[in-house]
């Protein structure tokens, strides 16, 4: 199913990728799904969340291979890193990474921002309408595009849009 997520556009990908990998975050806390936690973001927990991405780049091997059950130890390492960036916890640090996330998703190459649900929706619309679709696969994504807008909770904080907007490049930067 791999060549689906390829017609999808690429901030529609983005963001649907970005609930996946926040669905497994969850998973790995050993918490039922909870809803996106969405906060305020800072200057402070921006600029924290950039500088703590080599630290956490260092440790992300070890985290697929704990599959998704970090040990104590790994629990603890994460701990260190988010404290050492600012943090109170990890959990802290997830929260800022989530909502980093909603908003980078959002962003269009001209600096404008789309909701991430009005994205989907609009995504729905363009799968259901594009006949060039193979029927297994357009139902494929309409079943994926549907699951996403009932779990992708409306934006709560517009003026996240302008904290991430002001340090987009670095952002995108520490990700690579």
């Amino acid at each position: 199913m791999g060549h689906v997520v390829h017609r999808l556009t690429p901030r529609v990908a983005a963001l649907m990728l970005g609930l996946a990998v926040l669905a497994t975050g969850a998973a790995a806390q050993d918490t039922p799904e909870e809803p996106l936690k969405q906060i305020k973001l800072t200057e402070a927990q921006v600029t924290g969340f950039i500088s703590a991405q080599p630290d956490l780049a260092s440790v992300s091997g070890k985290l697929q291979a704990a599959g998704g059950e970090p040990d104590a130890s790994l629990e603890a390492e994460l701990e260190t890193i988010a404290k050492k960036h600012g943090f109170s916890s990890f959990r802290e640090l997830d929260d800022v990474a989530a909502n980093i996330s909603i908003i980078m998703a959002g962003l269009d190459a001209e600096g404008g921002f789309t909701d991430p649900v009005d994205a989907l929706k609009k995504e729905l619309e363009s799968v259901e309408a594009d006949a060039s679709i193979p029927e297994e696969d357009k139902k494929a994504l309409v079943g994926q595009l549907t699951e996403a807008i009932k779990t992708t909770p409306p934006l709560q904080h517009k003026e996240n849009v302008d904290v991430v907007k002001t340090h987009r490049e670095a952002i995108e930067k520490a990700l690579q």
